[in-house]
Parts: C-alpha cells; structure tokens; sequence
C-alpha cells in the first residue's frame, strides 16, 4: 500500500509540482485513443491499486520537484497541444497553476483521476476511473467527460454501472481489461458490451504498439 508520505501531501496550492516523468506520445486509451499527447506524471497516490503499473509513483518526496514553468515550457517543444495530466493520483494536489499556464500555451488540459480528492484546475476534459481501493469523492462523476472502467474480474461489471448512474448524460463510457488478466477478460467485456451498447471498449493501444 501507498506510505504514509503519501496521506500528508502538499501543500494545496504551488508553483511546483513533483514530476515522475514526463514524454510525448500518443494516448492509448480511452476516448483521445491515438492522438498526440504529451504526459505529465505527477508524483503521490493514496488510493493503491493493486495491480498499479505505476506504483513507484505513490511516493511523492521520491520525486523532484519542478517549476510549474519549467514543466509547461519543455511541453511546448512538442507540436502537439494536448497535455494528459495523470500519475499517480494528480489531484492531490493543485493543479490551478498549472493548468493556467497550459491553456496560455495553447494546450487543451486532460486529466485522468480515481476521482479520490477535491477536482482543480481547469479542464478541457476530465477522464475519471474508479477504483475500489478508494471511491471518488461525490461531486467528481457528475464533472466527468468520460468514465472508464478497469475490469478485473466478473464484479467489476456491476461496479461499473454504480458509476456510470452517477456520471452526466453525455459522459462517454469505457471498459477496459485489466492488463495482466486482459486475455481472460477481454471476451467477457466483449459480450458485456454487446448486451450493453451503451459502453466502448478501451484497448491499452501503448502497449500493444511499444510506446510510453
């Protein structure tokens, strides 16, 4: 589970940001599937998904912190303008600055977010993914442009549709298989989807095709 450096994160507003890693690719999943984008991993997360991919980014001290400027300026030696805020879980901490200064840049602001703390900063497109671990906090679905769903196992159907209850009406939603259990439930999402059209599926594209 996250360490407790994780539970006293931060101050809520800064002009400094702990950055695991930042790169320019193209998105993977979910709706913006194939498009330009340049990543920002920010450091820390309370909510501990087991099957996390990215666990060495709960610890946010074990990251450097760095300048919201510095952070937008190497963005914007990309052509690309759009800018995926994730992490970790980036809402722990403010990201009004930051989301500032991209959108003076010329980028469209995305953040991907369990939804766990209070939203900030401004965003042209919020993608929330629930975890069990740690639910969203109430207000976060009904803000959310996409829902996407990280399938498991069998339950994590049900799971989803609690989730999408509480979402808005144009809120597209996705089911995406976990990676390491994804030839086991892959067909499972597939007839899931068929019987419930209201749902996409999310295909984790980066890893298929070898780029970050």
């Amino acid at each position: 589970m996250p360490s407790d450096m994780t539970q006293a994160i931060l101050p809520r507003q800064t002009d400094t940001l702990p950055v695991m890693e930042a790169f320019y690719t193209i998105q993977g999943e979910g709706c913006h599937q194939g498009k330009a984008a340049y990543f920002i991993r920010l450091g820390g997360c309370d909510v501990g998904c087991v099957w996390c991919d990215v666990k060495e980014s709960w610890d946010a001290a074990a990251h450097p912190k760095q300048s919201i400027t510095d952070i937008v300026t190497e963005a914007a030696r990309f052509p690309g303008r759009m800018a995926v805020v994730t992490g970790g879980e980036p809402l722990m901490h403010d990201c009004t600055a930051l989301t500032e200064e991209l959108h003076k840049a010329g980028f469209t602001t995305n953040i991907e977010t369990s939804g766990a703390w209070p939203l900030s900063g401004e965003w042209d497109w919020i993608c929330l993914s629930p975890k069990k671990f740690k639910a969203p906090l109430p207000e976060i679905p009904p803000k959310a442009s996409e829902l996407k769903v990280v399938i498991y196992n069998k339950t994590d159907f049900e799971w989803a549709e609690q989730w999408a209850a509480r979402v808005s009406p144009g809120c597209k939603l996705f089911l995406q298989p976990e990676w390491s259990r994804s030839a086991a439930v892959t067909p499972l999402i597939i007839e899931y989807i068929k019987n419930h059209p209201q749902w996409e599926f999310s295909l984790q594209l980066h890893k298929y095709i070898n780029v970050p």
